[in-house]
């Protein structure tokens, strides 16, 4: 029986911070949602320290190493906490992260009765993106300071979709393979490559959709080299008028996207069909990500930040509805993740 602690943690609290993904975590097989829900949990108390612009990049910068080294088994959790609550948690304003900062030294105890194998998993994930988010403060400005910086190569980019997204499909692999031995069809070090690019497939959706937000608070992921390569500067990009002019840009960067989709839907596929959960767990954002990839390619307003190309929560439940019927189906998957595909891709070729 899960003790009231853990049960807040991951039930109430996973819920409040993360509605989509608390969906996600609640079909998974049960002995994969502790881990997978308090990594989610610890993650995204490091992302909120990462994100609180109230506070200087040094310090938030401080905080996060403070924050990973608790993970990993540092020995004066006090005063962190102490730090945590005097520094970052009452410069929240929504409730939810507010109590989330509040509740990690429960977080921290319950990552201590995991067993050791999730435990050092956990760890392993956390350290990981919280380098994403350390590159994060040490490569961009500060918000308020009107500079832009943008990534210099497609290397870069890349590194970067790994630190933030493609080792939670790393962990998430790994995780199957532990808790349930025997599912995932083919090569462990297929999977794990396939787990990979699954996570950069969903990142690189967030970066082209979340592009006219970010620049203005100085962070363009876009490399300097592919922006030459099309005659544009980061500068560029902060006029929404610029949208068409980028389109190609745009294009080529979604390209890469469905080719780190197409993994994502084999990831999805060696998924035995009997693993309903499982299946459900990795097949909505496959799909959510190409209805996304869709709504972009169609928005001749893509650099506008008012103007997000973000699916509906209507479609959301309409993508959830469809999967039932389908998931247990190879043909069906393949066909409807063929069919969103082809539509984007006929888009890019018009």
């Amino acid at each position: 029986m899960l003790n009231p602690t853990r049960a807040f943690l991951l039930g109430p609290l996973l819920k409040g911070v993360s509605r989509s993904f608390y969906l996600t975590l609640r079909v998974l097989p049960a002995g994969m949602r502790d881990p997978i829900g308090l990594a989610y949990l610890l993650a995204r108390a490091a992302d909120t320290i990462a994100d609180t612009s109230l506070i200087p990049p040094e310090q938030r910068l401080a905080l996060l190493l403070s924050l990973r080294a608790q993970v990993n088994g540092a020995a004066d959790e006090g005063a962190f906490l102490q730090r945590m609550a005097v520094e970052v948690a009452g410069q929240q304003t929504h409730s939810d992260e507010k109590v989330l900062l509040e509740s990690l030294g429960p977080a921290l105890a319950v990552l201590a009765q995991l067993g050791e194998s999730d435990r050092a998993a956990v760890r392993e994930i956390v350290t990981t993106l919280t380098q994403g988010m350390e590159y994060d403060l040490r490569t961009f400005p500060d918000e308020r300071s009107g500079q832009i910086v943008a990534l210099q190569e497609l290397a870069d980019l890349d590194r970067y979709t790994y630190l933030v997204a493609g080792c939670v499909g790393e962990f998430w692999t790994k995780m199957t393979y532990a808790h349930m031995p025997g599912t995932l069809k083919g090569e462990p070090r297929i999977m794990l490559a396939r787990g990979v690019r699954f996570g950069k497939a969903l990142q690189m959706t967030n970066v082209l959709r979340d592009c006219g937000k970010d620049l203005r608070i100085g962070r363009c992921y876009l490399p300097v080299t592919l922006l030459e390569r099309f005659g544009l500067t980061p500068q560029d990009l902060l006029v929404p008028a610029n949208s068409l002019r980028a389109q190609p840009l745009l294009f080529e960067l979604v390209r890469l996207s469905l080719d780190h989709f197409r993994e994502a839907v084999e990831y999805t596929l060696a998924i035995p069909a009997f693993s309903v959960r499982l299946r459900l767990a990795c097949l909505w954002p496959v799909m959510i990500g190409l209805e996304t990839l869709l709504l972009l390619v169609h928005n001749d307003d893509w650099l506008d930040p008012g103007k997000v190309s973000k699916i509906q929560r209507n479609k959301v439940y309409q993508v959830m509805g469809y999967s039932l019927p389908a998931v247990a189906s190879n043909t069906l998957v393949r066909n409807w993740a063929a069919g969103l595909i082809r539509r984007i891709e006929a888009r890019l070729q018009a």
